[in-house]
């Protein structure tokens, strides 16, 4: 685990940017964030500009992009969870109950490695529908690219769910690689029990076999 690096923007008068960089300065003395960067807004509006900042505070902790007012709690929750490789799947899920769908595009198209992070967000059966919906929207841009091709292992575990529901969803992503080795857990889907899995299997494979890469 590595302690992530916190950038703060602020601007005088701002009614919140005081108390999260004070709580950001305590989590720094106990080694949960790494260093503390921060910027007065009014005194930096080009580099601002550049990091697409349109309010105060705002905040870079690693890779995660917070706005707006936030307890020091939630500072410590973020931190905490961006020091683990598997946090970018609470993130990601926390943009997309959000609704922020833009933002999680934008990211995974400038970082196309954290694409993997999608997936554990259709395991979660808790995940709400939105989550669902805006994982599989996602997921569909990067259709035949590489990016999505390195997943193919994990759609083929995932193929092989319990859950009906993923099963479908799996069938669904691995049609969209083109991937030639999704072809026999695509076959083998084709015979599901479950009707639902066995249609989204077979339009799979007519697109696979259609478009092989």
């Amino acid at each position: 685990m590595t302690a992530p690096h916190a950038l703060l923007y602020t601007a005088p008068g701002c009614p919140h940017c005081p108390g999260i960089k004070a709580a950001l300065h305590k989590l720094q003395q106990e080694g949960v964030i790494g260093t503390l960067e921060s910027h007065d807004i009014t005194q930096q509006p080009q580099q601002a500009a550049t990091l697409g900042i349109r309010s105060v505070p705002w905040l870079r902790l690693g890779e995660f992009i917070l706005t707006g007012a936030q307890t020091p709690q939630q500072l410590r929750h973020w931190a905490e969870l961006a020091s683990h490789p598997e946090g970018m799947s609470g993130y990601l899920a926390h943009l997309l109950r959000e609704g922020d769908l833009a933002e999680v595009e934008r990211m995974l198209i400038t970082q196309p490695h954290h694409l993997g992070a999608l997936l554990p967000l259709l395991e979660e059966p808790s995940s709400p529908i939105q989550v669902r919906l805006g994982v599989s929207a996602i997921l569909e841009q990067f259709e035949a690219q590489p990016p999505l091709q390195q997943l193919v292992p994990q759609l083929i575990t995932l193929s092989e769910s319990t859950d009906h529901r993923l099963r479908s969803d799996a069938c669904h992503l691995l049609g969209l690689t083109h991937a030639p080795a999704a072809l026999d857990a695509l076959q083998r889907c084709s015979q599901d029990e479950h009707a639902e899995v066995r249609e989204i299997a077979t339009e799979a494979l007519e697109l696979l076999q259609s478009n092989p890469k």
